[in-house]
Formats: structure tokens, sequence, C-alpha cells
């Protein structure tokens, strides 16, 4: 490579240090788009799980407080919040096992393309998931 070829590369801009460096996606191959949205929803799962945790305390006051509950719960908002924590589910699983194989060396070579596949099929259940979810059928 001659000095000439070098300044014809393009200039990359250096990522932000920490955690904020962990969500940056300029200059990512696939593999790192994909572990960083593993993050980005293993995040919100956990967040999920303290909140379901508070909202299982509703159960403490009563019945009529938890009757209250349900009927907010069943409102098109929270219905549409329930898809999207179907998505983080799927989307956290089945990336996780493309990053289990990945990491036993089983599917190095393929893995863009087994990201590809399984995120089509998180949205087919995804999209599944949600006409059941809005079809009232519980």
């Amino acid at each position: 490579m001659t000095a000439q070829d070098r300044t014809m590369e393009p200039v990359r801009e250096p990522r932000r240090p920490g955690v904020a460096g962990w969500f940056d996606p300029r200059g990512r191959r696939m593999g790192a788009f994909a572990f960083m949205l593993n993050r980005i929803t293993g995040i919100g799962l956990v967040l999920y799980l303290y909140l379901h945790l508070v909202i299982l305390s509703t159960l403490a006051r009563g019945a009529e407080a938890w009757d209250t509950f349900v009927d907010l719960a069943l409102s098109p908002p929270f219905l549409a919040l329930d898809v999207l924590l179907l998505a983080g589910m799927l989307i956290h699983g089945l990336n996780g096992i493309r990053v289990g194989l990945v990491g036993l060396g089983m599917v190095q070579s393929r893995q863009k393309a087994m990201f590809i596949s399984l995120m089509v099929i998180a949205a087919i259940v995804l999209l599944a998931g949600a006409l059941r979810i809005f079809s009232g059928e519980h």
C-alpha cells in the first residue's frame, strides 16, 4: 500500500469510551451490531423484571387493586408494551443461541446468515404473537 492509497482511506471517528461506546453503531459489522442488540434487549429485560416485581406487589393491596390493574393492563397501550416485551425476549433469546454457538466455535463463518435467519424467525413469531395479543384471546 502506497502513501497515496493510505490518504484515500476514510477517516474513522473514535468511538466513545466506556458504556456509551457499547451502543455506538458507527463502523460496526453485523456481529457487533447483533451483540449490541443483545445488550440492549438484555438491559430491557432486566428492567422489565424489576417492574414486574413491583406490579406483583399490587396483590398485597387486595383484590380490588389487582382488578383495577388488570383492567389497565388489557388496554391497547399496555398490550403494545406486551408486544415490545415479546420482541425483546425473542431477539435476546434467539440471538443468544447464535452467540452461544459462535462461542463454541460452531458457526463462526456463518454467523451473519444465522443472525438474519433468526431475526426473520423472530419477526414471524412476533407477528403471530402480536395478532394473538391484540385479538383478545387470553
